[in-house]
């Protein structure tokens, strides 16, 4: 049996228009998302399935390619729906966190950090350019090296935040090994920034080390 001749009230799509999206389970939201099965399962089936070989939400969005294709009935339009749904939330994050005072929104902060690098296998260095209301102006990766570190230029972070005419900044990087503790090269580059940025007046308000799960705050842990 299809999805099709279901019930019209026990089908995903149907009970999301009828209940809203929070009154269904992930499999279902999942279902819609997929929009169609295959031979012999219905895209609820393909959806429990998935979701049973991946065990999180967070195993399926980190699925690579190659490993979401292996199982029968996902190919390349499925796979874009859901990276393409896990970008928008990613942006509709960032849109809410621009509308905030971000030193009065660390939660908010962490969370769009914690999914901004969650897909990434190797580090990346970014930078939050703020205005004098300390909203962000715009998000930028500045560097990228490999799983064990990246080369961090101060005098080209100094051009960015001229270009921007940024403020303030923080400043965000990954651990891929997803242990979010500063290493002492990380605390090192934080305050050569600071003294090259003191020289333009821009202020280093936070730098945020994203593992997994845990984002450490160097202001927080007395750092800057």
């Amino acid at each position: 049996m299809t999805l099709a001749d279901w019930p019209a009230q026990e089908r995903p799509r149907e009970r999301l228009i009828a209940l809203g999206a929070r009154a269904l389970s992930n499999t279902e939201l999942l279902a819609i998302c997929l929009r169609s099965g295959c031979r012999g399962k219905s895209a609820l089936q393909l959806a429990g399935e998935l979701l049973s070989r991946k065990q999180s939400l967070t195993g399926l969005f980190d699925c690579e390619w190659q490993d979401f294709s292996s199982q029968p009935g996902l190919g390349m339009d499925k796979y874009a729906v859901l990276q393409a749904s896990m970008e928008l939330c990613r942006r509709q994050m960032l849109e809410t966190l621009q509308q905030q005072e971000v030193l009065s929104s660390s939660s908010s902060t962490r969370n769009y950090l914690r999914a901004y690098y969650r897909s990434y296998k190797h580090e990346v260095f970014s930078c939050m350019f703020l205005n004098n209301q300390h909203h962000i102006v715009k998000v930028e990766e500045l560097f990228r090296g490999t799983i064990d570190g990246a080369v961090v230029y101060p005098r080209e972070v100094v051009k960015r935040c001229l270009f921007h005419n940024a403020a303030a900044v923080i400043f965000a990087h990954n651990h891929p090994s997803g242990a979010a503790q500063p290493s002492q090269a990380d605390i090192a580059i934080t305050r050569k920034l600071q003294q090259a940025l003191n020289t333009v007046e821009v202020r280093v308000l936070d730098h945020f080390v994203v593992g997994n799960p845990e984002v450490v705050s160097f202001a927080e842990r007395g750092l800057l």
